[in-house]
């Protein structure tokens, strides 16, 4: 808390940027008795809430049924004449997407922080201009998240950003996704489950980089099956603006015809025009804000957290990074987020869920490991018919026999893995795992039947 010598500051902490890491750090500061303002220049609840995670995560709920009236016949249902309505899809999700935002502003409303609206610079270490006011705070805190980034040559501004898919006016027929990170995947299992022909172009070998390797070409085999046309080792040279949508020229000399061309190359932290200079606070090799494990920037009252500072970038990550943030300035408790064993999903058609090592970061940073892979087809698609098979791998430190990696492409892999989670984050052993009864019939449950491992390359090698 601010000593009674503290300089006269208008306010303790003063918060640039309201989406989830900013608006929990306000709050939750406001909750300790600090005066807190925050300025948002757009909208609060962030990248996540207003057009991310929430609403990406609707569409793509929405873009399952199609197949799901299909499965239904497996099932004894008769399902009749249907017809897909997009306006009314994205006028329900704006709808929620209005609500959430109001709630974020009522929570900081209740806990008395001072909302400003307008884009926030900072003058210096201790003031920051928002419009045409400027205030003073004791400490500052940078949460303005990040931005697609977008790739530059001819005729990529006839190309969108995820911000824009979210805010079509009709349903595109052709569609090509360029890009192979998650936004990319992602959205083209939306596109192509609501009935656009899409066709997913990437620079590299495989998508998913950074990935385990058997999560990647399970997930490709998989949207291949689903009908996504998935071009590898390719990139677009340039775009023309055609009298019926765009001509996509290919660095091979090949030509694409489509009706939208989506950008998912990537995010960069949201750093322009916040007078960082000015404050003495100084980036990283990657363009984002150098925080230390406290998340203090290189000016000792100014802190930043979130995608602006490019360590994970997860939406539970910045929010427990808020926590952490009051905890040790407001709370007198000093403390660092663990960023180690922090779980991940990305919702793709089929989902993928993670937590904890891949198999070739274990390799590097273990050394000596067991590796369980099991691949089958979900009990619902015994009937459906569906070729699509769910994905469970294990990797385990041979020496320990603790569990320090697991993966999982299928349905349900993401309610699956958040269990996991906690017991990799427990230090659990594979005989833990093999003394813990499976809930049956799951598909949760191969993760605790799992009794061989692979064979080892060095060894198989050595042989």
């Amino acid at each position: 808390m601010p000593s009674a010598a503290t300089p006269p500051y208008d306010f303790d902490l003063f918060v640039i940027g309201g989406g989830s890491g900013g608006v929990r750090a306000a709050r939750m500061a406001a909750g300790t008795g600090a005066r807190v303002a925050i300025a948002e220049s757009y909208r609060y609840g962030g990248t996540c809430v207003i057009r991310g995670c929430v609403p990406k995560k609707l569409l793509s709920y929405a873009a399952h049924f199609h197949e799901d009236f299909e499965d239904a016949a497996g099932f004894g249902w008769e399902v009749g004449p249907r017809r897909f309505d997009w306006a009314k899809l994205i006028a329900n999700k704006d709808r929620e997407i209005d609500r959430l935002e109001g709630i974020y502003q009522k929570l900081l409303d209740n806990a008395g922080v001072k909302r400003h609206h307008g884009h926030a610079r900072l003058l210096d270490a201790h003031r920051v201009e928002v419009g045409d006011k400027v205030f003073s705070a004791e400490t500052m805190l940078i949460a303005t998240g990040g931005t697609p980034s977008f790739p530059l040559g001819h005729g990529w501004e006839h190309a969108i950003s995820s911000n824009e898919a979210f805010h079509l006016d009709a349903l595109p027929e052709r569609v090509v996704i360029y890009g192979g990170g998650y936004i990319a995947v992602e959205f083209a299992g939306i596109f192509n489950g609501l009935g656009s022909q899409v066709t997913q172009i990437y620079r590299g070998p495989q998508i998913l980089r950074g990935f385990d390797d058997d999560v990647r070409d399970t997930l490709a085999a998989e949207l291949v099956k689903k009908g996504i046309d998935l071009v590898v080792e390719t990139t677009i040279d340039s775009i023309e603006k055609a009298e019926q949508g765009l001509v996509l020229h290919l660095f091979d000399g090949g030509r694409l015809d489509c009706d939208l061309l989506m950008a998912a190359t990537g995010r960069k932290p949201n750093v322009e025009n916040l007078g960082l200079d000015a404050a003495g606070v100084e980036l990283n090799d990657r363009g984002a804000i150098k925080v230390d494990a406290l998340s203090c920037t290189s000016q000792p009252n100014i802190y930043a957290l979130g995608d602006v500072t490019d360590r994970i970038n997860l939406t539970p990550v910045a929010i427990e990074e808020a926590m952490a943030f009051v905890d040790t300035v407001y709370r007198g408790r000093e403390r660092a987020m663990d960023h180690s064993d922090v779980p991940s999903a990305v919702f793709s058609h089929p989902p993928v869920s993670t937590v904890g090592l891949t198999e070739t970061q274990a390799r590097g940073k273990v050394g000596d490991i067991d590796v369980y892979r099991s691949t089958f087809r979900p009990l619902k698609h015994t009937l459906t018919g569906r070729d699509e098979k769910t994905m469970m791998k294990m990797i385990v430190e041979r020496a320990s026999q603790r569990v320090i990696g697991i993966h999982v492409v299928g349905l349900d892999a993401p309610e699956i893995v958040q269990g996991m989670a906690v017991a990799i984050k427990a230090g659990a052993t594979k005989q833990q795992f093999d003394a813990t009864v499976g809930i049956h019939p799951t598909a949760a449950e191969e993760l605790v039947t799992l009794r061989e491992p692979l064979p080892d390359p060095a060894r198989e090698a050595a042989e």
